[in-house]
């Protein structure tokens, strides 16, 4: 990596009319001591800053980039989208033809409602299971992000299982009352909160692989318990698969583990890099909607057909043979290299991994809730993320995000990504 001289001044400038020089909080390298990277372009694997440096990219784009940047057909299916018209207002066969796609990918889902973004989707699902439960509580595990809507930015209380306070200054005390935050996997703390509120809950909400805490699996029996007790006690349970929608499977994690949702939360693949999401599910929770039913949700842009170009040209490129595949053949290569990268160097690394998705956690035990997050060596990934950017490796400027492996990244990416890690674990531990 050469300078990042205009980076610098670019966040400097920034600063003056944005708060704290960016749109989205971890964009700004404040969980790695530094000022962030400012993107000119992207393509394929990697991302070029305004400097010039080029990074193997691991970001991307949180995400949604799981065919690469700027790809070809994308890109070619956006344009011919513009050149029709950016925003109509109006319906169009190409939101159908998405809802289509989406409907056939999960067995879970019927129906399903596009929306602009997945603070939006899950908003609209807790919105929804409420109205169709006619209950107040919801239940959300401590470490797993459902986007910044009221409810939602909510801690766990001072017991396993209490009504929740605000995480953010501006959320009512009385909403984050209303939601019930719990460990993941832990299903006998979910059993518990039913229990004791079980009139009230109107759902569980959860990631079903979390990804928002750095990439944490359900352990055996985690999601068939939710799924359980929700049918014992009339709750409707959410899946949000923002990240993990047609990224670990075609039909998301829901295919993987063999468990169905009442409600699925999508975003980001699903947008194919431009905003959009869906809520989905049982027709009879969905038919709730306005204007068929008495819950209200509207969005100007909703269905934008650039992204609904965007989003359809993806998934046809995803639904191809040996796709996911070849994504889990990367994805396993990665992992492996990483973790013997770490043994050669002596340093004690866990790595959790779901096809394309993983993360390495500083820690020798097992990480499977968000306690033995906080419980590795935070300091040193903040090390490691200074070395691996040096050598030309971008991964999230946090250690409770993902890496994501894209279609794009090559046998060579991967090779030079275990090379780089390798020599940031050494220089690392010797800082």
């Amino acid at each position: 990596m050469g300078s990042t001289i205009r980076s610098e001044k670019a966040f400097e400038r920034a600063k003056q009319v944005i708060p704290g020089g960016v749109n989205s909080p971890v964009r700004a390298f404040g969980g790695v001591g530094r000022g962030p990277l400012f993107i000119a372009s992207a393509c394929g694997s990697g991302v070029t800053d305004v400097d010039g440096n080029r990074y193997i990219d691991y970001v991307g784009s949180w995400g949604p980039m799981i065919l690469g940047h700027a790809h070809r057909q994308v890109v070619r299916a956006i344009q011919q989208a513009a050149e029709k018209g950016t925003s109509y207002g109006a319906p169009t066969e190409q939101e159908t033809e998405l809802a289509e796609r989406i409907v056939g990918a999960f067995d879970s889902i019927e129906k399903v409602r596009l929306v602009s973004s997945g603070t939006e989707a899950a908003m609209t699902a807790v919105r929804l299971a409420r109205a169709f439960t006619g209950r107040q509580c919801i239940i959300k595990m401590v470490g797993c992000y459902h986007g910044h809507s009221d409810a939602m930015l909510v801690r766990a209380g001072s017991g396993t299982v209490e009504h929740g306070v605000p995480s953010s200054a501006g959320v009512p005390d009385g909403v984050a009352s209303q939601t019930i935050a719990v460990p993941y996997n832990d299903v006998e703390a979910v059993r518990q909160a039913f229990v004791r509120f079980a009139d009230a809950i109107a759902a569980v909400i959860v990631e079903p692989i979390a990804a928002n805490m750095g990439v944490i699996l359900p352990v055996e029996g985690y999601l068939e318990g939710l799924r359980h007790l929700c049918d014992q006690n009339g709750a409707v349970l959410i899946f949000d698969e923002v990240i993990t929608g047609f990224r670990v499977a075609f039909g998301g994690a829901q295919h993987r583990y063999g468990v169905r949702a009442d409600l699925t939360c999508l975003g980001k693949i699903v947008g194919g890099g431009l905003p959009a999401a869906v809520v989905g599910g049982r027709g009879e929770i969905m038919d709730l909607l306005a204007p068929l039913g008495p819950v209200y949700q509207a969005g100007t842009l909703s269905g934008n057909p650039l992204a609904v170009a965007a989003a359809n040209k993806t998934l046809e490129i995803l639904e191809k043979p040996d796709v996911y595949r070849t994504l889990e053949e990367k994805g396993a290569a990665l992992e492996a290299g990483l973790t013997d990268a770490a043994d050669r160097a002596g340093v004690r690394l866990t790595v959790n991994r779901a096809g394309s998705i993983l993360s390495g956690f500083f820690t020798a035990g097992s990480v499977l809730r968000f306690e033995d997050v906080q419980g590795s060596d935070i300091a040193f990934f903040k090390r490691f993320f200074t070395q691996m950017l040096a050598q030309g490796v971008y991964v999230a400027p946090s250690a409770y995000e993902a890496m994501f492996v894209s279609l794009a990244h090559s046998d060579e990416d991967i090779a030079k990504t275990v090379e780089a890690a390798y020599n940031a674990f050494v220089k690392a531990g010797r800082e």
